[in-house]
């Protein structure tokens, strides 16, 4: 099965009651790690490469790794995604190199501003057969080179989301309605509560259209733990209860980001095993436990929050 748009994809969680995973990749292990859960699950699955991630690893190589996890998993649906495109350019970019959907993020742009980017990038991109994602409203926290403060963020107005669908023609739309990029989303001995009000108002404003949720990460205490135990040094994490990521997920919302509790299954892995076995060098002693950890994170959230297990 060659790389698929999530058209698809999105109608049938949607009309099913279920999201689709999209988690972020950053090398070979998170890439494996991920198409295998997914694969042994029958799950559908979106992987998406920040402009981090295209920093780090270069735009070829992770698309070759994506190509090899087709190859290895030939009955799943897996979509290649732009998560963040900050400008035109690097938009065009990614759908000039094989990308199947990418995100056009204007919304640090005044409203009028936004809807002309995204419709600019929408009409390139259909022209190329492929889907774009836009968002309204301001994410807090940070994630690469996304880094918004807790004053500056701002929900997403109901009343503006009939008019940004209809004159930029995008594919799907993520919001803002409480959920934080990173692993420190939420002060200490506060209950993290998404607004549903806002999600539902905004599902009859646009009946039937594929919503998303950013920065969705719950944040895994136990991953969190093994990385204080063995030297790490992370206060106050805290995440996204998965119970509210379940009840969106049934909901208009048909995509779910998760980048952060993979890095903390990667980290907490990679930990232990060098605070356990202080002789190891070689990579694939530590990668291989911080691979699992990842694989283990992934099937979690397509069995338990995102309801897309034997959906493909």
């Amino acid at each position: 099965m060659a790389l698929v748009t999530t058209t698809e994809m999105f109608k049938k969680a949607y009309d099913g009651g279920y999201a689709i995973g999209a988690f972020n990749v950053n090398n070979m292990e998170i890439v494996q790690a991920i198409t295998e859960a997914a694969g042994e699950l029958n799950s559908p699955v979106i992987l998406q490469v920040s402009a981090g991630a295209r920093k780090y690893a270069n735009h070829t190589y992770l698309t070759k790794l994506v190509e090899a996890a087709i190859i290895e998993n030939p009955n799943i649906p897996i979509a290649l995604h732009l998560d963040h495109g900050a400008d035109f350019e690097i938009c065009k970019s990614c759908i000039d190199g094989g990308f199947t959907s990418v995100m056009i993020d204007g919304s640090k742009y005044p409203f009028q501003e936004n809807i002309e980017l995204t419709r600019k990038v929408v009409e390139y991109a259909h022209a190329h057969g492929v889907v774009v994602e836009a968002e309204l409203g301001k994410l807090a926290g940070i994630e690469d080179d996304v880094n918004v403060s807790a004053e500056d963020s701002s929900y997403t107005q109901p009343d503006e989301v009939e008019e940004f669908v209809t004159k930029t023609g995008v594919d799907s739309l993520a919001i803002a309605i409480g959920t934080s990029h990173g692993a420190y989303k939420f002060k200490p001995g506060t209950k993290p509560q998404l607004r549903f009000d806002i999600l539902h108002e905004i599902e009859q404003r646009i009946p039937g259209f594929p919503i998303v949720l950013h920065g969705a990460s719950s944040v895994p205490q136990e991953y969190v733990k093994i990385i204080n135990e063995h030297g790490g040094a992370l206060k106050d994490a805290i995440g996204v209860p998965e119970d509210q990521l379940r009840e969106a997920a049934r909901s208009a919302v048909c995509k779910i980001n998760i980048d952060s509790d993979l890095r903390l299954g990667l980290t907490a892995g990679v930990r232990e095993v060098l605070s356990e076995h202080p002789d190891y060098f070689d990579p694939r002693q530590y990668l291989t436990v911080g691979r699992a950890n990842v694989k283990a994170v992934v099937a979690h959230k397509i069995k338990e929050v995102l309801g897309s297990e034997g959906k493909a």
